[in-house]
């Protein structure tokens, strides 16, 4: 799935609504129980600068939101999510909140496609098929993130080393 329709998913799911005014963006998700959320308007402006790809904004508003729901597997893998793809990514930061939110929610296919392709950052192919291989485990029938951690890591191993 291409990461603007990953993103009006989610932003169905957390902010009933929102995609009719947003038309769709970056992110990801799997998460649980995103649908029963009440509406938050920092949720709705970080979902917006996710879709925009204004980086440094969405990470300072997925930052505060983390800080009123550190909890929440969905925030933890948006903010990384965000992390990685903003400018001079911190990498240690990314794992760390990718790594959060599958603690809190191991199942969680989004956080679990997004860490594989931070390893592909890193050049770490060995832990990028791992994730892949959890995500085998996951989706029952083929799944979109499973797809798409694999398609990544075929790109990058056909790259000239």
């Amino acid at each position: 799935m291409n990461t603007p329709i990953r993103l009006l998913l989610v932003l169905a799911l957390l902010v009933p609504g929102a995609v009719l005014a947003a038309g769709g963006g970056g992110g990801g998700g799997g998460g649980g129980a995103a649908d029963s959320r009440p509406s938050d308007p920092v949720v709705e402006r970080a979902m917006l600068a996710t879709q925009r790809e204004e980086w440094v904004a969405a990470q300072g508003l997925w930052k505060e939101v983390l800080a009123r729901n550190p909890n929440d597997a969905e925030y933890h893998n948006l903010y990384a999510y965000s992390l990685r793809k903003g400018p001079n990514p911190d990498t240690s930061l990314v794992f760390k909140h990718y790594n959060e939110a599958l603690r809190l929610d191991p199942k969680h296919r989004g956080a679990n496609e997004y860490l594989g392709e931070a390893y592909l950052m890193v050049n770490n192919l060995p832990k990028a098929k791992e994730q892949l291989g959890v995500l085998d485990k996951l989706c029952f029938f083929p799944c979109k993130e499973y797809s798409d951690l694999k398609k990544s890591i075929a790109e990058y191993e056909a790259k000239p080393k």
